[in-house]
């Protein structure tokens, strides 16, 4: 009986065909990035909430249209490479096995152990797809949203509270404080306790 490579959390070498064999029925996703697959990590709940306020307002938004939004569980195919992106905004999706190769908008939330890979190796990648027209980082420990826009040369953009955010591939704005809804940082709590002007 042949063993199936196991995963590490520190990434373990392995061929594109093993990591997509193995991922059909390990336990835990992983990423693969480089030639090594690697354990992804549970999200925090504020990871969660931001996660999950962008992904319903994505929604709402493009219902009915042509582009729609995925959770995490959409893969996106990066050459060799696949990744496993927060929200992902595909248009025409027809991709089989929850992969797209073809994403418009990508959103990371970034955290201390995620946030060195998704500011060099990701943005490298991401913004070498032909499809990707914007790549969002939002924090979590405090508010901060950057767009890298490929009509900006990818130039980071970046919006605080009070501010709204314009997401051009789906034609859509939210405010800052839309995407941090319930989010529980230091930045929130004192935004929530200023006075109404």
């Amino acid at each position: 009986m042949a063993l199936q490579p196991k995963f590490e959390a520190a990434g373990i070498s392995m061929t594109e065909p093993d990591y997509l064999k193995a991922e059909l029925t390990a336990e835990v996703r992983h990423e693969y990035l480089d030639g090594r697959a690697y354990a992804m990590t549970g999200g925090t709940t504020n990871h969660i909430r931001i996660t999950a306020n962008v992904l319903r307002e994505f929604g709402n938004s493009l219902k009915g249209k042509p582009c729609e939004a995925f959770m995490t569980d959409m893969q996106v195919k990066l050459g060799k490479d696949y990744v496993y992106p927060d929200v992902v905004v595909a248009c025409n999706h027809t991709e089989e096995q929850g992969v797209t190769s073809a994403p418009v908008l990508i959103v990371e939330v970034l955290s201390k152990s995620t946030r060195a890979i998704d500011l060099t190796t990701k943005l490298i990648k991401y913004i070498n797809l032909p499809s990707l027209q914007e790549y969002v980082l939002i924090e979590q420990d405090f508010v901060s949203v950057h767009i890298l826009r490929r009509r900006q040369h990818w130039q980071p953009v970046y919006y605080f509270l009070d501010h709204a955010v314009v997401f051009e591939a789906i034609d859509l704005t939210l405010s800052v404080a839309e995407i941090y809804d319930r989010v529980d940082n230091e930045d929130m709590q004192t935004f929530k306790l200023a006075p109404l002007t």
